[in-house]
C-alpha cells in the first residue's frame, strides 16, 4: 500500500513542468476570497479534506458496528485500541488512560490525516505544514494539560506541584518557580506546535526537491538522463520515509500530551 502511494504521488512530478520549491508552497494563491477573512486555498482544501475524511469513515464505523466487524470496523477498532494501550495506559494507566484514550485518538488520528496530505496527490503539501493546524491541536493539549491538573489537584495544588519541587530550600525556588513556569505553560506548547510545523515542512521540501531533480535530469540532454533513474528511486525512498514521519509526529504528538497529562495530574 505505502508504495503504490509513493509511486502514484511520484507520477505527476515525471509527467508535469519541473516545479521548484520553495517557501510560497505554504501560501498558495487563494481560490476564493482573496484578501478576506475566507481566503480559501490549497491547503485549506487540505484541511476540509481531512476534516470530511474522517468524520465519515470513523462515523461510519461507529454508526454500523457489528459483532463479527468487517475489514474496515477491524482497522478503525485496530487503530482505537493502539492508541488505547500503547499510548493511553501506557503512559497514564489504565483507568486514566480508558479516560483519556478518546482524546489521544482524536490527537493522533488528527495529525496523522492532517500530516499525510503531504503525499495524497494532486494536494501534495501537508495541512499541518503552516501553523494553524499544530497550534490547534497544541491548544488542545495545553487545555487538557490544565483541566486535567485542577481536576485531580484543585488549582492550588496543581500550581505548586508545577512551579515548586518539593525539597529544596526556599531561596532556591526565586530561580527554580520562574524556570518552571516557563517550561510548563510556555514551552510544552509552544514546542508541541513548533515541533509538528517544522518536520512538515522539511518533509515537503526534502520531497519536492528531489521530485524537481528528477524532472530537471529527465528534461535535460545526454548523462543527466542517466542520473534521473537514480533520483527516481531516491524520490520513492523519500516519499515512503516522508509517509513514515507523518506516522511517527502523529505519534509521537499523542505521546507528549500523555506524558503531559501525566504530569499535571501527578504530584511531583
Amino acid at each position: 500500500m505505502l508504495v503504490a502511494i509513493a509511486a502514484v504521488t511520484f507520477w505527476p512530478a515525471m509527467t508535469e513542468h519541473p516545479h521548484e520549491p520553495g517557501i510560497l508552497d505554504f501560501f498558495p494563491d487563494a481560490m476564493f476570497g482573496e484578501g478576506t477573512f475566507f481566503s480559501f486555498n490549497r491547503v485549506t482544501l487540505a484541511r476540509v479534506i481531512v476534516a470530511v475524511v474522517l468524520c465519515a469513515v470513523l462515523g461510519a464505523a461507529a454508526s454500523r458496528a457489528k459483532l463479527v466487524p468487517t475489514r474496515g470496523q477491524q482497522l478503525v477498532e485496530m487503530l482505537a485500541e493502539f492508541v488505547r494501550r500503547s499510548i493511553g495506559i501506557e503512559m497514564l494507566g489504565d483507568a486514566r488512560g480508558r479516560r483519556f484514550a478518546p482524546l489521544l485518538g482524536v490527537i493522533f488520528i488528527g495529525v496523522l490525516g492532517m500530516n499525510l496530505t503531504g503525499v495524497v496527490p494532486g494536494i501534495n503539501i501537508a495541512a499541518s505544514s503552516v501553523m494553524a493546524v499544530p497550534v490547534v491541536f497544541a491548544v488542545l493539549s495545553y487545555v487538557t494539560f490544565l483541566a486535567a491538573g485542577i481536576r485531580a489537584q484543585g488549582l492550588g495544588g496543581f500550581l505548586r506541584s508545577q512551579l515548586f519541587p518539593p525539597g529544596m530550600p526556599w531561596p532556591i525556588y526565586f530561580l527554580i518557580t520562574p524556570i518552571e513556569f516557563f517550561s510548563s505553560f510556555v514551552v510544552r506548547p509552544a514546542t508541541l506546535a513548533i515541533r509538528l510545523l517544522c518536520n512538515m515542512i522539511s518533509g515537503h521540501l526534502l520531497l519536492a526537491l528531489t521530485f524537481f531533480g528528477t524532472s530537471a535530469m529527465l528534461a535535460s540532454a545526454g548523462a543527466m538522463k542517466g542520473m534521473a533513474v537514480v533520483m527516481v528511486g531516491t524520490s520513492l525512498v523519500v516519499t515512503l520515509f516522508e509517509i513514515f514521519i507523518a506516522i511517527l509526529q502523529a505519534y509521537i504528538f499523542a505521546v507528549l500530551t500523555a506524558v503531559y497529562i501525566k504530569l499535571s495530574v501527578e504530584a511531583h
